[in-house]
């Protein structure tokens, strides 16, 4: 009989109790949860948003991933979602470009973008075993490599306090970064189990309370929050700007090439076999799906959480009432402006302390992908020039000052269009030989999107 139970957790229409569903649930809560909402704190803080809409922003993270969790989960169709056990969230890899978009514009032209992104996205899901072709892993890597590299400003800019912060650069706030970022660093390499995975959110913790006792946290929008409250339904409203929705189209596209590995990740690590080109497919147009739903409602884009992916591919447990608790549980959280408000009192410096290891992880991530091809004379080009001309440009204020202002707009923004451009096109025209063959391990497959974890 307790074979039988056992078996249930690895099976995906298994029957579990609800003993059996809490604790492997709320174990994918914890590993996702951070990661999920620190976009949507630093998008908004880029945007100039007040409390009131930050919160908003927060709660329309933690709501729409758990609906695009279970879209994947239950698929609609057959069409839309890919019936796998996974997570989704809203991701990292978008940060630098809404960040951009968000500076130059508002929420309302990230939103009329992520649109037109979502549109892409489903349009490449319905072609996908054509168009990944043209996103081999030297690409891919590359794209995530530079990625990483244009998060550290925004990292060390939150572990400094946040620009225009009072007190931004003082050893204060340096001193509670480090302390965050070491118990990060402590918890990953020296435990294991749950307290490893949430590391992150330990750091945090951690680093809440240091700063409550400095007298660094307020609690004034706490005590404004309402105790529940539904997402908004076109409060920020919707803009289409060419520049920006080119921009979030790339990144759309990027996203649905790592979703690729992800799902193949757990369908090899967790099921012991290939993913089908269905599961690809409907994956991919979920997700497109999602962040069309999402941008009505406030809701940035999202992807595979792969700390989750990890999660299952390490215990093997992909029953999906599992799954479906975890994403109730975040649409509750989400529901909730308390909570909400709580998260966005977390100071700068202790995000910018807990957050550096995942930019740091998405770089490495990068280079590991890159490596993984044979680096000869072509590949070393393709990487080290969409590198240069991607982050170079940006470092370079004014370099594209004379050119129109969509170009700059497009180009001289965000480093990851113009690495990603670069690096399709020399992928494409420079000639192939012998030793440009693409060798991948599958411990590398494996690790092919770890842009979300936190």
């Amino acid at each position: 009989m307790e074979e039988n139970k056992k078996s249930q957790l690895f099976k995906f229409y298994g029957k579990l109790s609800l003993k059996e569903l809490v604790p492997l649930g709320l174990q994918h809560v914890v590993a996702m949860i951070v990661g999920c909402v620190t976009p949507a704190i630093i998008v908004a803080s880029a945007a100039g948003l007040d409390a009131t809409d930050k919160i908003l922003l927060v709660q329309s993270s933690l709501v729409f991933s758990g609906i695009a969790t279970l879209i994947q989960i239950f698929a609609i169709g057959r069409k839309i979602g890919s019936k796998l056990p996974i997570i989704m969230g809203v991701s990292f890899a978008y940060v630098p470009t809404l960040t951009a978009i968000a500076g130059e514009f508002n929420m309302a032209t990230i939103f009329g973008a992520q649109i037109c992104g979502g549109v892409v996205a489903i349009i490449f899901g319905m072609f996908s075993k054509k168009l990944t072709k043209f996103f081999p892993p030297i690409v891919t890597g590359t794209v995530i490599f530079a990625i990483g590299l244009s998060l550290y400003s925004t990292a060390v800019k939150y572990i400094a306090g946040g620009v225009g912060n009072e007190g931004f650069g003082s050893p204060l706030n340096w001193l509670v970064a480090v302390i965050t970022l070491s118990v990060v660093i402590f918890l990953n390499f020296y435990t294991k189990g749950t307290l490893k995975l949430a590391s992150i959110l330990c750091g945090i913790i951690v680093g809440y309370i240091i700063s409550l006792l400095l007298g660094m946290v307020s609690f004034v929008e706490v005590g404004e929050a309402s105790w529940f409250q539904m997402p908004k339904f076109m409060h920020f409203g919707l803009s289409f700007n060419a520049t920006a929705i080119i921009s979030m189209v790339v990144m759309h596209i990027v996203n649905s090439v790592q979703a690729i590995g992800d799902l193949s990740a757990t369908t090899n690590g967790a099921m012991n076999r290939e993913a089908t080109d269905e599961e690809i497919s409907g994956g991919i147009v979920g997700n497109g799906i999602s962040s069309i739903l999402g941008s009505l409602f406030g809701c940035m884009p999202t992807a595979t959480f792969s700390q989750n992916v990890g999660i299952v591919t390490m215990n093997k447990v992909i029953n999906r009432g599992i799954f479906i608790f975890a994403s109730i549980v975040i649409i509750l959280s989400g529901l909730i402006p308390k909570f909400s408000s709580i998260l966005i009192s977390i100071p700068q410096c202790v995000l910018g302390g807990a957050t550096i290891t995942v930019f740091a992880t998405i770089t490495m991530t990068g280079i590991k992908m890159i490596s993984a091809s044979k680096l000869t004379t072509r590949n070393t080009t393709i990487v080290g020039l969409a590198i240069a001309l991607g982050t170079g440009i940006v470092q370079v204020e004014g370099s594209l000052g004379l050119f129109p202002a969509w170009v700059i707009s497009i180009f001289g923004k965000s480093s990851i269009v113009v690495t990603t451009l670069v690096a399709i096109i020399l992928n494409l025209i420079l000639p192939k030989g012998e030793n440009s063959k693409v060798e991948i391990d599958k411990k590398n497959k494996d690790d092919i999107e770890v842009i979300n974890k936190a």
